[in-house]
């Protein structure tokens, strides 16, 4: 049994409700994940903001994955997710790699999973996208 759970990325809020948390510029609101010291939309330096991304989104784009590490699986499937109005990539789980059973516009909620647990019992958390329930935006 885990003795505790860290995320893979820091803008994954673990907890009860797990969610991504992006950085917003003061300036412009464009959103970006992990620290920044300047805005790359805008180029102000008003600061940011942390704000919660909502966990159910709309597929933009996908891609099946053929060709990988030494010891990843594939095929998978990756792909961008519209969460909010804001971008985010992150693998689909849940659904086969087969472009037949994919649907731009589909919608898909965030789901976290177990990346692995070390000797001393941590476990690595990470996360992707599934299916939401119906799929059609």
């Amino acid at each position: 049994m885990p003795v505790s759970q860290v995320p893979l990325v820091s803008y994954l809020a673990l907890g009860e409700r797990p969610h991504l948390v992006a950085q917003q510029c003061r300036g412009c609101q464009a959103r970006f994940f992990d620290r920044r010291n300047g805005c790359a939309s805008c180029g102000g330096q008003v600061g940011f903001d942390e704000v919660s991304l909502p966990d159910e989104g709309i597929l933009r784009t996908f891609t099946i994955v053929s060709v990988a590490e030494p010891g990843v699986p594939v095929p998978y499937v990756a792909g961008v997710v519209d969460l909010g109005g804001t971008s985010v990539r992150g693998n689909l789980v849940g659904v086969p790699p087969d472009p037949r059973e994919l649907r731009l516009g589909m919608r898909v909620r965030l789901t976290v999973f177990s990346m692995g647990t070390d000797r001393d019992g941590v476990e690595a958390i990470g996360f992707g996208f599934a299916p939401a329930d119906g799929g059609v935006a």
